[in-house]
């Protein structure tokens, strides 16, 4: 059990690899805050999680608004006493298009969920961890902050964002015992995923050529990354940086 009664809030917890990552820190002991704005998934991953004997709490979370955000984190602590892992996991592809045709207003809403929502999740978190002694805070990048992917600008500068908020957070509490660490996944077979290959359907085949592993990552390949750095597995590890691509940056 390697977080046995430790408490974990994951965001974008409804489906894809925030459920995994939920499903699987419950079965490995920990009470999970389930954050999405997804309520139906959202409290469908609860229930899944206490069929199987686990401990779980739904709270409705757009990571776009701080208040959410602050609220899922007060939410954890008044439910399970504190907070020791926050999985910042929630994020959004936004619009397939050209850099000079990409719309500023669907820009913004990506930087609002994908960068803006882990900053708060780390100021939050880090506020609640500095009150119990330390924790892991793990943040979902991709292989397309280093990499680029064509037609997703948007996208593609908030993961570089979210691996450079994941470096300074990681220096600045290094020594309050605070953990942060990124994960950069490669092709993973999720709802973003099958909204991609429905868009551009030639152009994700040729992405998912591009690893040098056979085979299409899983949202638990994900899980596992995250498991691990949550545990105490990974006291030494912080500020990385952590593909799990299957070789996709690698690869020539």
């Amino acid at each position: 059990m390697l977080v046995e009664n430790k408490v974990a809030v994951i965001t974008g917890a409804a489906s894809g690899i925030g459920e995994s990552t939920a499903l699987r820190y419950a079965a490995e002991g920990a009470s999970v805050v389930v954050a999405d704005v997804d309520v139906e998934n959202g409290q469908a991953t609860v229930d899944e999680i206490e069929r199987d004997g686990g401990e779980a709490t739904f709270v409705e979370t757009n990571v776009a608004e701080e208040d959410d955000v602050k609220g899922m984190i007060e939410t954890a602590v008044a439910e399970y006493g504190g907070i020791d892992v926050l999985f910042n996991n929630a994020g959004i592809e936004g619009p397939l298009s050209t850099f000079a045709e990409y719309d500023v207003e669907s820009f913004d809403q990506v930087v609002a969920v994908n960068l803006r929502g882990v900053f708060t999740g780390i100021k939050y978190g880090i506020q609640a961890m500095l009150e119990d002694g330390g924790g892991a805070i793990i943040n979902t990048s991709s292989v397309a902050a280093d990499s680029g992917v064509m037609g997703r600008s948007a996208y593609s500068a908030t993961k570089a964002g979210v691996n450079g908020l994941t470096r300074v957070a990681a220096m600045e509490y290094a020594e309050d015992n605070i953990r942060v660490n990124s994960i950069l996944p490669g092709i993973i077979e999720t709802p973003m995923h099958h909204r991609a290959a429905e868009q551009k359907p030639d152009r994700v085949s040729r992405y998912e050529v591009s690893e040098a592993m056979t085979g299409k990552g899983q949202p638990e390949h994900i899980a596992d990354a995250a498991l691990f750095l949550g545990s105490k597995h990974a006291a030494r590890v912080t500020g990385v940086t952590l593909p799990v691509d299957g070789g996709f940056l690698i690869k020539p």
